[in-house]
């Protein structure tokens, strides 16, 4: 999985009910379940430690639209342009990946840490287009299978 394809598009919206209500009705998306966590672990990249509260949920017809609940004050923020936040894909090797994204002009914004280890299973790459490429440990994967099932299944 070291250069895999990306396998979904993540949006920032205000309000993920709402969002998933417009999206279903104009593009038939059907939604897997909302993961709502009240504290994640990030890293900014600066190298500050926070606790942010993080709401999500996948289409799970693929490639895979991610919407992400607003966070105001972090990189989970809505603009006056385009919501369109990232591109993710998976790797086998998220640290020796994300150091090579910072190497050539895209530095990381935020990641995912597990006490003072960082990254741990995502990272967030500004890029010169103004979006980012996120970075997900494949391990995690398996864990996240869930988020793709559709409804009752």
């Amino acid at each position: 999985m070291s250069a895999a394809p990306y396998f979904h598009v993540g949006i920032v919206v205000r309000d993920l009910a709402a969002a998933q209500r417009s999206l279903s009705e104009q593009l038939g998306v059907t939604w897997g379940p909302i993961l709502r966590l009240d504290v994640t672990e990030v890293r900014d990249g600066d190298g500050n430690d926070l606790l942010l509260p993080t709401a999500i949920c996948y289409s799970i017809e693929a490639p895979h639209l991610e919407l992400i609940e607003e966070v105001p004050g972090s990189v989970w923020t809505c603009n006056e342009h385009s919501n369109l936040h990232h591109i993710g894909r998976w790797h086998d090797d998220l640290p020796t990946e994300s150091a090579r994204l910072a190497s050539i002009g895209c530095p990381l914004q935020l990641c995912g840490r597990a006490g003072a280890d960082a990254p741990t299973q995502f990272a967030y790459h500004g890029t010169e287009l103004g979006i980012r490429v996120e970075v997900l440990d494949a391990s995690v994967a398996p864990m996240m299978a869930f988020l793709f099932d559709p409804p009752d299944a």
